[in-house]
């Protein structure tokens, strides 16, 4: 079932139990109908296998929207939100990888992993470019890509990384270009792409070549090394090389 729609039935089914609890007399007022009804959407949630993330949400959502109807706020602002939160996370409800940016520890460490000569590396849902700036400023003799289909994150980061022409700065879903002639390929995603992202990694990159992933790893698939960036977020970098065709591990 689509993430999307087992959310939306978390919300019915919470929303039909707390509805039975009070015409039950087990609830009255307000507040405890609304605390009822978050509890049983994160429980028919938590139930249906939902990412982790998705508890919070469900807990939160409609004691949020109390609190937000009885502060009478213009409507106007809330289709600004939407609108806002639209262009930011795009697709996301599908994909379910959410807006991550990559911090300067990061570039550092990925700088690290790289090989000294020149190169092509595509970073796949690159945000606002924040890992690739710093890795084009540190590597000129080096060609940079990044490819982000969220409008806002994209248009930020078309004009953070214009003045630098070793950037290619496209709008694109993450597996739209063709991967063969990059040398390593960037990745701060979640786990729901991991798979997809190694198979076609697999099917269309070098042998010899790198797939980087931060912080999460691909299933059933053992990384060449894992390194620590020290940074505050704890950022662990799993570093894949493709294999030839002729490897089992393929």
């Amino acid at each position: 079932m689509p993430p999307a729609a087992k959310a939306l039935l978390a919300q019915l089914a919470g929303a039909a139990g707390a509805l039975v609890l009070a015409r039950n007399g087990w609830l009255t007022g307000l507040w405890p109908l609304v605390g009822a009804q978050a509890g049983l959407a994160a429980a028919v949630a938590f139930g249906m296998g939902s990412a982790r993330w998705w508890l919070p949400i469900h807990l939160g959502f409609l004691p949020l929207a109390v609190v937000a109807l009885q502060l009478g706020i213009a409507p106007a602002w809330y289709l600004a939100a939407f609108v806002l939160l639209l262009l930011v996370y795009w697709t996301s409800f599908r994909t379910q990888v959410p807006l991550y940016l990559s911090n300067r520890p990061t570039a550092a460490a990925v700088a690290g992993l790289l090989p000294a000569r020149p190169l092509r590396l595509l970073d796949i849902g690159a945000g606002t470019g924040s890992l690739l700036r710093p890795l084009a400023r540190a590597r000129p003799e080096s060609r940079f890509t990044g490819v982000e289909l969220a409008p806002a994150p994209w248009l930020i980061g078309r004009l953070l990384c214009a003045p630098l022409s070793n950037i290619d700065w496209r709008r694109a879903d993450l597996f739209a270009p063709a991967w063969a002639d990059y040398d390593a390929v960037y990745a701060f995603l979640s786990p729901v792409p991991m798979p997809a992202v190694w198979a076609k990694a697999v099917a269309e990159m070098q042998p010899g070549s790198l797939l980087i992933s931060n912080s999460f790893a691909i299933p059933d698939v053992q990384p060449e090394r894992i390194a620590e960036v020290g940074d505050r977020r704890g950022t662990r970098l799993y570093v894949y090389r493709i294999p030839s065709p002729t490897d089992s591990g393929r």
